[in-house]
């Protein structure tokens, strides 16, 4: 018996399978009579594409097809197109760029997809690939955002001088204007956050099948969304009726945001399928992944903080610029800069801010939600600028926290920038962080750590960010003729637990064995209907999914078994799986029930055989998202004569609201630390100012962390239910990437200030922090 049980440490079900290699990702499943494929992608920023010679490549060795801009045209593919645009600072709509899957008379960026060659095998691919003769113009590129934004700045798009493709704002200007003007203090700083790639296990892949009798596709995909994949190539680039799409994906190697979006390569191969007559397969190399992938942040924050003379928040005032990349084709490309804007109100209760994002064309890769979705960058931003603030204006930066934080009591608090929070005890959590971190034992540790040569230094952040803003979520649940059960989602699971999560949420809402219970996901044939899995949505959408669909069996239930048990239907009791009637000892299980759904002649004359409901829950009008909380405290030291940064000490309290599995919240809370500190002390996506060339396109530049470069976790949780949703959980799944990021660079800063150096921004590297240690001894 596995009696799963919400609140329970329930071990995760999908480990040992996973562990013994028996999962299946896309580059574990072959078809028969497979083809493979290359994308053969640009090797400048900015050029025209003189002339195109595929004929030695088409008649090289197993070659079978060689696409290019020119049959793409002929083939009449669509491409992609946001729904939301936003507006420019004229009030004229943003300016949408969109990318063809194939590059045709101009590539934009160094690693746009030029030609597509499929051939018997992968190696002949690549070999043909060197065949094909292309003839460049180069052009003029601009990669930072800056350079781009630049009086007179080369544009990527000749109809768009100027190179702004969106200007959006949040909050009230006026208002903060008139903070600024009473303010007894002003603070200015520019923020960097630096542009990153996720960089998962799992690289993105596919294969693509075209079935010439049914006049249909099959798409097997490491996608975050299913559904959301098949609408967007049946319906913009095949302009296609769905139904004639399957989009499949089991096993996912990470997702983290970056394979939320529909790329080229999975419409090229479903096209080259129709054409070889033969599955498609095409798998990114690492590099090739860090090259096309779409990548995470990026921006620089023109920033102020307005306070009063007992250092109260007054007023917060942010520019930010992010380079967007040569493409605005997807809403991925505005919502990974705006969607999170809400996140700069913090838990401090300002009174008065206003924010303003412009996004730039650039001859780079393009943008999008990287885990925390939009969330981190603004988070970072304010927790970043009231440490500059408490160093500039020599107040303690826990004080300056203390004294704007906002109390319990203040609860429900409506934000200066429209954010309701709920609930909440903000001062628990960081009183709790604190002490859990022994921040009062910093000082004789500072002290140890100099005798070692060593400095050592202290951040902490206290965030709340809203999340599952999202649409909806759907489940099914089916009990069969022997009374098992199948669990049916629309979202995916790469990585989360999802399978051994929601079996625990139903076993726990029916009372019976999870083991009876199969969960399903990630195949448009198989369920109805789906969103995906991204900004922390799924324990709240999905979750409360199959409680309402529970709840809908167990109405089912109680009808049949009050006419089985010849009582009245209000008579009827359910627990533990079993319907009881009150007061009495008469009882059957849902089991029995279950099969007798099934069995038309001994049902009610009114009930429809079988046993079988569905559960949507999600954002509907007038809904509001759920706001998980927390407080992240961590120690560094850094080698005084190498600039070397070691993470030490770290803590976290997290508010999710109801846990629905205390060993996944805590798996959750790690993995979000990684890759906060990753991207503090060491990730970075570089190009050339000049020409636009990627440098850290490979593990040999782009730095990723190890196990040894962290520390142990001190994660524990301050549990304060919402009504927002019947389970009462907020979402944890980026609560552990919005506290570090600031956490660490605070605590980076703070060593520089404390010998008097200059600080630093993100990454923080050995050699940055080096350097800012030469200027401060002179050296």
């Amino acid at each position: 018996m596995n009696m799963m049980r919400i609140g329970e440490p329930v071990k995760r079900e999908e480990d040992l399978r996973l562990l013994r290699g028996r999962g299946r990702y896309a580059d574990d499943v072959n078809a028969h009579r497979q083809a493979h494929a290359h994308v053969l992608r640009s090797p400048h920023a900015h050029a025209k594409i003189l002339s195109q010679d595929v004929t030695a490549a088409r008649a090289a060795p197993g070659v079978l097809a060689v696409l290019t801009g020119k049959e793409l045209a002929e083939r009449g593919l669509g491409t992609l197109k946001p729904g939301f645009v936003g507006k420019r600072a004229d009030g004229s709509p943003g300016y949408a760029s969109l990318q063809p899957l194939l590059a045709q008379g101009r590539v934009r960026f160094v690693g746009e997809a030029v030609a597509f060659i499929v051939a018997e095998t992968i190696n002949q691919a690549k070999d043909a690939a060197e065949l094909i003769t292309i003839e460049y113009e180069p052009l003029p590129a601009v990669i930072t955002v800056d350079d781009a934004l630049a009086p007179g700045a080369p544009a990527v798009w000749d109809d768009n001088p100027g190179n702004e493709g969106f200007t959006e704002t949040r909050g009230d200007a006026a208002l903060v204007d008139a903070a600024f003007a009473r303010a007894a203090h002003v603070v200015s700083h520019r923020v960097c956050v630096n542009r990153v790639t996720a960089n998962a296990m799992e690289t993105r892949g596919c294969t693509g099948e075209y079935d010439e009798g049914e006049d249909s596709y099959t798409l097997r995909a490491s996608v975050q969304s299913v559904h959301g994949t098949r609408a967007s190539i049946a319906g913009q680039i095949f302009g296609m009726k769905q139904t004639r799409l399957r989009v499949i994906c089991d096993q996912m190697g990470g997702g983290f945001g970056i394979k939320g979006g529909c790329y080229p390569e999975y419409s090229l191969s479903l096209w080259a399928s129709e054409i070889v007559e033969r599955p498609v397969k095409w798998m990114a190399e690492r590099a090739e992944s860090i090259l096309s992938d779409e990548h995470g942040r990026g921006g620089l924050v023109d920033a102020e903080i307005a306070l009063d003379e007992d250092f109260r928040f007054l007023g917060l005032r942010t520019h930010t610029k992010v380079p967007i990349g040569a493409y605005f084709t997807t809403d991925r490309n505005i919502r990974s800069t705006t969607g999170g804007l809400g996140g700069l109100a913090g838990v401090y209760g300002i009174p008065a801010i206003h924010a303003k994002v412009t996004g730039a064309m650039t001859n780079i890769m393009t943008n999008a939600q990287y885990r925390g979705g939009a969330k981190p960058e603004p988070v970072f931003v304010l927790e970043v600028m009231v440490d500059v603030a408490a160093r500039r204006l020599g107040i303690d930066a826990v004080e300056l926290r203390r004294r704007n934080t906002l109390p319990a009591d203040a609860l429900p608090f409506r934000t200066s920038l429209g954010d309701v929070y709920d609930c909440g005890d903000f001062m628990k959590n960081y009183d709790e962080c604190l002490a859990a971190g022994d921040f009062a034992g910093v000082g004789a540790r500072r002290d140890e750590a100099r005798k070692n040569g060593r400095i050592l230094g202290v951040g902490t952040s206290n965030t709340i960010t809203g999340v599952a803003t999202t649409n909806f979520e759907h489940v099914e649940v089916r009990f069969d003729t022997s009374g098992a059960i199948t669990l049916l989602c629309g979202a995916m699971d790469h990585g989360q637990g999802h399978g051994t999560t929601f079996k625990q949420v139903l076993a726990h809402k029916l009372g019976i064995d999870g083991d009876n219970i199969r969960y399903r996901y990630g195949d448009t044939d198989k369920v109805a209907t789906g969103v995906g899995t991204f900004n922390a949505r799924c324990a709240v959408f999905v979750g409360s999914a199959v409680s309402i669909a529970a709840d809908k069996i167990i109405a089912k239930g109680s009808r049949i078994a009050a006419h089985l048990l010849e009582a009245a239907d209000d008579d009827i009791e359910f627990a533990d799986g079993r319907f009881t009637v009150a007061g009495t000892d008469r009882s059957l299980s849902l089991e029995e029930v279950a099969k007798t759904a099934f069995q038309k002649p001994r049902l009610p004359a009114d009930i429809e055989p079988g046993l079988y409901e569905h559960g949507e829950f999600g954002m509907g009008v007038g809904g509001a998202p759920t706001f998980p909380n927390g407080s992240h405290m961590a120690e560094v030291e850094i080698d005084s004569d190498t600039g070397k940064v070691t993470l030490v000490r770290y803590s976290a309290v997290d508010d999710a609201g109801v846990i629905l599995n205390p060993l996944l919240f805590d798996g959750q809370v790690h993995g979000g630390i990684a890759q906060g500190v990753g991207q503090i002390l060491m990730e970075d996506i570089h190009y050339d100012r000049d020409s636009g060339q990627l440098l850290t396109g490979s593990f040999m530049d782009y730095a990723m962390p190890r196990a040894d470069d962290f520390c142990d976790f001190r994660i524990s949780a301050n549990e304060i239910p919402t009504d927002r949703n019947p389970l009462g959980v907020k979402g944890v799944g980026e609560a552990g990437t919005v506290g570090a990021m600031p956490a660490v660079m605070n605590a980076v800063n703070d060593a520089l200030h404390s010998v008097g150096a200059p600080p630093v921004e993100m990454p923080a590297t050995h050699e940055k922090v080096w350097r800012a240690l030469r200027e401060a001894t002179g050296r």
